[in-house]
This record gives structure tokens, sequence and C-alpha cells, in this order.
């Protein structure tokens, strides 16, 4: 047997998988029916125990090419029905023995239903996935447990570049806050040069690359936690045309003057829908995140997208500045390909202002 008990005392009682350990973490849930692979692989999760609230997972097994970075990040994977014998024709593994090469900790046969349930009543809570019941020392560590540091633990140590097939010429400064590698893939599908920034990095070394754009990446936990990034957004904002995405979207609001606040529960799955605001068309959307821009604390800038089911904010416009950004994910993995769109509009903003630049001298 093994357990998942969270730090109001409450226990689920199932039997363990993957890897055999004890492991605390933030006990959040997922649902999406599908793309595990790439959840457990998104930098997003660092710190978190993932519930996913689809029954049966492990139906597909894994594969080489599912992957959103080099290793998973989950702390700890529940699910109600782990599918031992994969069927699929991309398949080279279980996902048990991948959990277990990767030291994942997992659950299986709890009714994820419940905990899901209670995760939205009472909202997000701490909790830890042991062999044995827990003892008294570590439910003390079950209750002072916080994420620190979570975007220092994703981020590249180095810069790096990565050009694109057909390139169109134009360059983008990626800063890596936690990454995905389908944001990479998105940019360079459409023609675009990329250069991959540490999240630490400074303007001076960002501008010294001459980009034609900057691209504010995914990333984990609180936006408030990385001031030095905010600051250096700041410096950036009006220089070059600039995109961001979830916690992108986020610094950027804080760099411009926002607040952001932690929501009860957080959006995570491949099925959230967005009103694009202009249109009144709603977007069928992936999404990653446990907090968001407090739409109160917007004095510079137009809200562009809404959530419709929560209806907080979900993008942003800054016409003077030449930015914009989602709290979704248009680069989807795993997810709808609704809004792939957004980096289109980003390669259009950033021919525009070249030609601008260009006629003024």
């Amino acid at each position: 047997m093994a357990y998942l008990t969270l730090s109001d005392g409450t226990i689920y009682e199932g039997r363990g998988f993957g890897y055999k350990g004890d492991v605390i973490g933030e006990v959040v849930f997922n649902t999406g029916m599908s793309g595990y692979q790439e959840l457990l692989t998104d930098p997003s999760y660092v710190g978190q125990i993932v519930n996913m609230t689809y029954p049966l997972i492990g139906n597909y097994g894994v594969n080489r090419d599912d992957v959103e970075s080099d290793t998973p990040h989950v702390k700890g994977f529940v699910v109600r029905d782990y599918c031992e014998v994969p069927s699929n024709w991309q398949c080279t593994d279980t996902l048990d023995s991948y959990l277990k090469e990767n030291k994942v900790v997992a659950l299986q046969g709890i009714d994820t239903r419940a905990l899901t349930r209670k995760l939205r009543d009472k909202g997000t809570m701490v909790g830890i996935i042991s062999q044995e019941m827990p003892t008294a020392e570590q439910m003390l560590a079950v209750r002072s447990f916080r994420i620190v540091d979570s975007v220092r633990q994703v981020t590249t140590r180095e810069a790096y570049e990565q050009k694109s097939d057909h390139s169109c010429g134009l360059k983008v400064a990626v800063l890596d806050y936690g990454l995905k590698r389908n944001i990479l893939a998105s940019l360079k599908h459409i023609g675009l040069d990329l250069k991959v920034f540490p999240s630490n990095a400074s303007y001076e070394e960002i501008m010294t690359y001459d980009p034609d754009g900057i691209m504010l990446t995914n990333g984990p936990g609180d936006p408030k936690d990385n001031p030095e990034a905010i600051e250096t957004i700041r410096k950036l904002i009006g220089k070059k045309p600039i995109f961001g995405i979830c916690l992108g979207h986020q610094l950027l609001a804080l760099a411009m003057g926002a607040d952001t606040v932690k929501l009860k529960y957080g959006h995570r799955g491949s099925n959230h829908p967005v009103k694009d605001i202009e249109s009144g068309r709603v977007y069928i959307t992936s999404q990653n995140h446990g907090y968001a821009v407090d739409e109160g604390s917007i004095a510079q800038g137009t809200v562009t997208h809404v959530n419709w089911n929560d209806k907080t904010v979900e993008g942003i416009e800054y016409p003077d500045q030449k930015a914009f950004s989602v709290q979704f994910h248009p680069e989807a993995r795993p997810g709808p390909n609704d809004t792939t769109h957004l980096f289109v509009k980003f390669k259009e903003m950033m021919i525009a202002t070249k030609e601008n630049e260009n006629a003024e001298r």
C-alpha cells in the first residue's frame, strides 16, 4: 500500500508505482484527458504533486518525442487507474518504467474525483506521498513546505542559439523561465532564429544579441519571487516587441505596474475556454498556472482575453510598448492548436517595427 496525506490530515490510500519513496509537494489537479508525458516534463510543475482527473493513465505508454524538457519536473504523480500494458505505435516504454528511471514517486487506485473536489472546495494544499503512513515529523515538514527558487531550478545555465530551417532573418531573444520546447519549435516553424537566455540574463546581455523581438516564456512558481527578472523586463519594455506566455505574461504585467494573485486551485489542463474580447470567439486552450494578473490593478494595457470559467485575465496588450501577453499556452503540447496564430502576430509585430525603424533612418 501507499498513501497520499494532505496537510489537513486527509488520507487517501492506494498502491504505489513508479519510484518507491516518500515525497512532499503542492497537490494540484490537471483536467487533461491525454498528454501526461508532456505534463510530467513541463518545468512549470516544479514542486508539485499532480492529480489527473481523467481516470485511465499510461494506456499509450511513453516515447522519445513527447517531452517538453530533458527530464520530469513533477514531485509526484497521482492517477485513478494505471494501465500496465500500453498500446501505441510510438510507444517505447511503460509509464511505470519511465517514472522509475526518473525517480518520480506515483500513486494509483485512489478516488481522484474525491481528491479533486477536495482541492476545488478547500483550495490547493501541500501533501505527501509515502509508502507507509507518514510520521509526525513528516507531517511537520508537509505543513512547512514552500516552493522556493523554482525558476532558478529549471532555467538554462548558459545561453544557446537555435536557427530556423527556413529563416526569415528575424532574431528573437527567448528569456527562459522554465520553457517548454514547443515554444521554441513554434517560433522556429515561422522562420524565427532564436537565442535562449537564462532567467537572470542582464538587459545588456540580451540587447547585445540585437534581437528583433523578446519572448518571455512560461515557468513555475510565484511570479513575485523573480524581482531581478521583473526589473530586466522593465528595461526591455518599449525597446523591442515583446510576447509573454504564462509566467512571462505575469512578469510583464508586474513590470508594467500591475499585481498578481494566487488562485484558489489554479488552471491546469488542455481544455480551458478563453474568450477573445475583440472577436467574441472562444478558444479551447492549454493552461498550467496557479497565479493570475489582478484585473483591478491593470493601470496600463488593455485586457484582450478572459477565462470563460472564472473570468480571470487571460491576455493583455500594451500597444504603446509593442507588447502583448497571454496566460494560456498557444504552443499547446498537450492541447489544441486554436491559438497558434499568436506566434504569427508576434512575427508581424517584429516585421512592422523593423520596417518603421528602417524608414526613420
